[in-house]
């Protein structure tokens, strides 16, 4: 079915243990390494991890009773007892924005108790698994933020994802427990990473403003599409309702996250989450779904800003792959990468270099090459003269004059009302002295 599957079969056998466990270390130095991550065993494991439990959660909500196996049920007590040292280390008094400084004493909690909750989580799960913790406690402590730095981005997402996918490549997750881990598990992890960034006042790791998807998560999008492509009955243009927000946000990771926006940022939906408003205009939640993932694939896991974080051992290691997950989305063209990181970003604009083509971006459509017709690039709404007043990602350049387009009198008639502005009407005739001398 998968390779994810393929490696449930193997741990879960009573035959030698399949891993010789050591201390992970981050093994991605430079920019090259990137590509050798790309072509990894890791890679198209950790991929196909979140493409099963994406599948599994499909139709379901978060506050579904499912069945939880005794390891499920310790994995969300352990992140219970982390929100509650929270409410042991209250934050202190500040005047910066971010970086609240008590965050150190909760995380030195935290590393301080991580080996025996680790080990409480394992000790059910079978005797011979204990001895997993030595490789796996340091991507729980890894999954809520730097202390030196006081943020919270993607790649502790990331970390907690793998954490969650060591746990079912070891064994002590079966592979019954795909939507529970996919729903309660990583609901509780949501919320305790909401709480940790709202009373420390983390920073965005690594955000880049308006053309982040989100300042904090990534993962919980994909997920939370991924349980809206059976039997919603909402679409994806009410992504930026706030009442939808907050009425959907118990049942679904996706709005749950954009409740958390709407709480947290101020002033109109398209300029401070002009991605999200892109991808409203998507007709179906599928679309949303494959189309996330290759996104994560350009703005995440090519990175190497995230990258050098990421840790890896014997659970996760950079062998190369020796076959590829037919379920991840592929790209449909490649280019050469490029020396420099950082410059995969899809950005608006033609002939972006990256060796993911576009759209990175569901339904916005932005060409990836020369010779593509300039009036099918697609414009963020902030190009609008009235926001508000077109569905999202409908605009077209060919509305507006420039390079290229037919000249005024040409033009078709645009979709967008007239400014609402009146001719000026001076009070001084400026044609004539402004001080005439009486005769």
């Amino acid at each position: 079915d998968s390779l994810l599957q393929e490696n449930f079969h193997m741990s879960e056998s009573d035959q030698i243990p399949r891993f010789q466990y050591v201390v992970p270390t981050t093994q991605i130095k430079t920019s090259d390494g990137v590509a050798v991550w790309e072509d990894s065993e890791a890679y198209q494991e950790y991929l196909g991890f979140i493409i099963a439990i994406g599948e599994s959660v499909k139709g379901k909500k978060l506050t579904e009773e499912i069945t939880m196996s005794s390891c499920c049920r310790r994995l969300v007590d352990l992140l219970t007892i982390l929100r509650k040292n929270i409410g042991e280390t209250p934050s202190c008094e500040m005047q910066s924005r971010y970086g609240n400084p008590a965050y150190r004493d909760w995380f030195t909690k935290l590393e301080t108790s991580a080996e025996t909750l680790v080990s409480d989580l394992l000790c059910g799960a079978g005797d011979d698994m204990v001895e997993a913790g030595v490789e796996l406690v340091p991507y729980l402590v890894n999954s809520f933020g730097n202390k030196t730095r006081i943020d919270y981005g993607t790649g502790h997402e990331m970390t907690f994802v793998m954490f969650l996918c060591g746990l079912f490549k070891i064994g002590a997750l079966k592979e019954s427990d795909r939507p529970a881990a996919g729903l309660k598990v990583f609901a509780a992890y949501m919320t305790l990473s909401r709480d940790l960034q709202t009373t420390y006042r983390m920073e965005p790791a690594g955000s880049m403003g308006v053309w982040n998807l989100d300042d904090y998560q990534f993962v919980s999008f994909i997920w939370g599409a991924a349980q809206l492509c059976e039997k919603a009955r909402i679409k994806p243009k009410s992504i930026s309702d706030p009442e939808m927000a907050e009425m959907l946000c118990k049942e679904n990771h996706f709005f749950g996250c954009l409740s958390y926006i709407h709480k947290v940022k101020t002033g109109p939906f398209h300029e401070h989450s002009n991605q999200l408003w892109n991808i409203s205009g998507v007709p179906m939640w599928s679309k949303v779904f494959t189309g996330l993932i290759k996104m994560y694939r350009a703005e995440v896991l090519s990175k190497f800003p995230v990258m050098q974080h990421t840790m890896f051992g014997s659970i996760f290691t950079l062998d190369k792959a020796k076959v590829k997950n037919p379920n991840i989305p592929e790209a449909t063209m490649v280019v050469e990468r490029p020396g420099v990181p950082g410059v995969d970003s899809p950005r608006p604009g033609i002939g972006i270099v990256s060796r993911f083509p576009r759209p990175a971006i569901p339904g916005i459509d932005l060409p990836c090459g020369p010779g593509m017709a300039n009036q099918d690039i697609r414009i963020p709404p902030t190009a609008c003269p009235m926001p508000g007043t077109r569905a999202p990602g409908s605009a077209v350049m060919s509305q507006f004059p420039g390079p290229g387009n037919p000249p005024p009198g040409t033009m078709p008639k645009s979709r967008l009302p007239a400014p609402d502005f009146q001719t000026p009407n001076p009070s001084i005739n400026v044609s004539e002295p402004a001080f005439a001398s009486n005769p």
